[in-house]
């Protein structure tokens, strides 16, 4: 078996190279990776024999349909702005892969890929993957699935790479259109502008009590699809204070915006402006603390009593997990453990299926469990007194 990993040597996939090369059995793990040279420095540090650097050219459609069959499945750690363009190729050309986020567009594509036999699974990260395997677990507990509130804290710096500082001015622009279609309830998107809907949500030690803020995020889109029975589906999240803080105060300030501004001769939009230069900021790539936080909560009924399932993540600390990678590990093992589930034909489904469609709940948690990545579950039934 081949797997081939596509930003294989970035900031978050580095991890799911490592994680490949401790615990898989694929016979070749191809490190692909734009650079080329970051690449070989990884597989040079991992020396593992069955690894193999390439480069790739995310741009090449045609580079990708030649080179996807080579191999059994293609892990995409690439920024969410080739999800589709890689999932497209993989269902094309009928070879089996996952990734890190997803759009909906990608989930048209499930009856031709359904019909050539194939899973692609988008999706398989923290949030959203594990938080959707985590509402699946809670499907298994409960007769009926009434709501589903996912929180997370992502505990990294800004600008730890440039698919990252993208994703977190995405999430802080009131003119991105997914702020049109927030979360789900009662049968409606709602929408939602930045830094609404605040909640104080305690995570793990490491991170403790923050306040999270409704974010457009992907299990708000799939899990009312998956879970026909759900009224309310909402992702709420932060990041580290002093990044709220800034962020916050570029948007109210109108600097995260589409307004075009003149910068000596060179007009740009002023998101485009904040993002040049927060990329090139040295303050934008320190953080005194790496950490990944997720806790769900999912109401329902069992038995004929309301039922809420509530689950938390915890895992080693960064003085355990080396700095950055205690935040980077909860994102890239996930997609590793993926590629392997599908590499051993454990998945649940064919087509293009979301995790919690996709994968098997036990096995998935298990092997998180064997990283060091634990989820605590916590049931909680409301009733009457009996006469």
């Amino acid at each position: 078996m081949r797997v081939l990993v596509l930003g294989g040597a970035g900031a978050v996939c580095k991890e799911t190279t490592r994680d490949l090369a401790a615990y898989s059995d694929f016979e070749e793990i191809v490190v692909a990776d734009y650079n080329l040279a970051a690449a070989q420095a990884l597989v040079e540090e991992l020396g593992d024999a069955r690894l193999k650097a390439l480069r790739f050219d995310a741009e090449d459609y045609a580079g990708m349909l030649a080179l996807f069959p080579q191999y059994d499945v293609v892990a995409n750690g690439l920024p969410f702005k080739y999800d589709y363009v890689v999932n497209k190729a993989c269902v094309e050309v009928g070879v089996d892969g996952l990734d890190l986020s997803s759009e909906d567009p990608q989930f048209a594509m499930h009856a031709e890929a359904l019909e050539k036999g194939m899973i692609f699974v988008p999706g398989v990260g923290a949030t959203p993957g594990i938080t959707n395997m985590m509402v699946r677990r809670a499907s298994e507990v409960l007769e009926r699935l009434d709501g589903a509130d996912i929180f997370f804290a992502a505990f990294r710096c800004l600008a730890p790479a440039p698919g990252l500082l993208q994703t977190t001015l995405w999430e802080f622009n009131p003119e991105e259109e997914d702020r049109d279609e927030v979360y789900f309830e009662d049968g409606a998107w709602r929408p939602t502008p930045p830094l609404s809907g605040g909640r104080a949500v305690c995570f793990h030690d490491q991170i403790g009590e923050q306040m999270v803020y409704y974010v457009p995020h992907d299990e708000s889109y799939s899990l009312p699809v998956s879970f026909p029975t759900l009224r309310r589906a909402a992702v709420r999240g932060c990041f580290p204070p002093h990044v709220m803080a800034l962020m916050g105060a570029l948007m109210r300030g109108g600097l995260l915006s589409g307004r075009p501004v003149r910068i000596g001769e060179t007009e740009m939009a002023s998101i485009e402006v904040m993002r040049r230069a927060l990329a090139d900021s040295p303050t934008s790539k320190e953080n005194p603390v790496w950490a990944y936080g997720l806790v769900v909560e999912v109401s329902g009924e069992r038995a004929g009593r309301r039922v809420t399932c509530t689950y938390r993540s915890k895992h080693p600390p960064q003085e355990v997990w080396g700095g950055e990678s205690a935040y980077f590990k909860n994102v890239g093992i996930p997609l590793s453990i993926g590629a392997q589930l599908i590499a051993h034909g454990e998945v649940t489904g064919r087509g293009v299926l979301p995790p919690e469609r996709a994968l098997p709940t036990r096995r998935f948690f298990d092997e998180l469990a064997r990283r060091g990545i634990l989820v605590d579950e916590e049931i909680v039934e409301e009733g009457a007194l009996a006469d």
